[in-house]
């Protein structure tokens, strides 16, 4: 067996299928500045995702990168405000999108030439099936958490009040694990967001 031949054909692969995942979300019309320079919500949202991931779980398998480089792929598509307002409507929504993006991710896979088990085991992650007993799903569920954590708390910050942020950083802490909790310890966050987690975590 040639390794380096064999490498550097699964690298070839899956580089082009982040590229197909990374032009679907460039389309996203949400715009957000990165460093002075208006991007693609859902775009900037995969490259963090994968920037985590090599961070977190170096030695992640294709399927797992593929997934967690594909979790929201054109989420955009499908805003909250199609489904009922309050908890049922939001758990609709979310179930709603993990199918989607499991349909989605799988026709540019397919377009790929992917084998159907490799598709079937990315659609079976971002569905999050067997959270907190299957090793993989818990780790994009773990870089997904620390992505928003690291990115995305401070956006919530000003637009939630204390109450409703620390029930949010509750429920996102149950979903991580030992491994993950670590992880976010040793993210550089504000004080006042370091505070903020801290006084739901003692609650």
């Amino acid at each position: 067996m040639n390794t380096k031949t064999d490498d550097t054909n699964y690298r070839s692969r899956l580089d082009k299928a982040f590229d197909h995942f990374d032009r679907a979300n460039a389309e996203d019309p949400n715009r957000i500045l990165v460093g002075g320079t208006s991007q693609a919500k859902e775009l900037v949202y995969a490259t963090r995702m994968t920037a985590r991931l090599k961070q977190f779980a170096p030695d992640a398998s294709e399927t797992l990168q593929l997934a967690v480089r594909c979790q929201h792929i054109r989420r955009w598509t499908i805003p909250r405000s199609r489904f009922p307002v309050g908890r049922t409507g939001y758990r609709e929504w979310r179930q709603h999108l993990a199918t989607f993006h499991a349909n989605t991710a799988g026709e540019i896979l397919r377009q790929l030439d992917y084998d159907e088990t490799i598709i079937q085991q990315v659609g079976r992650l971002l569905r999050k099936e067997n959270l907190k007993r299957d090793a993989e799903v818990q780790t994009l569920e773990d870089v997904a958490c620390l992505v928003f954590l690291e990115h995305y708390l401070a956006e919530f910050v000003t637009s939630h009040n204390e109450t409703k942020l620390i029930d949010i950083l509750r429920k996102t802490w149950r979903k991580m694990s030992s491994a993950g909790h670590s992880a976010a310890a040793e993210l550089k966050l504000d004080s006042h967001l370091n505070s903020l987690i801290e006084k739901a975590l003692s609650g």
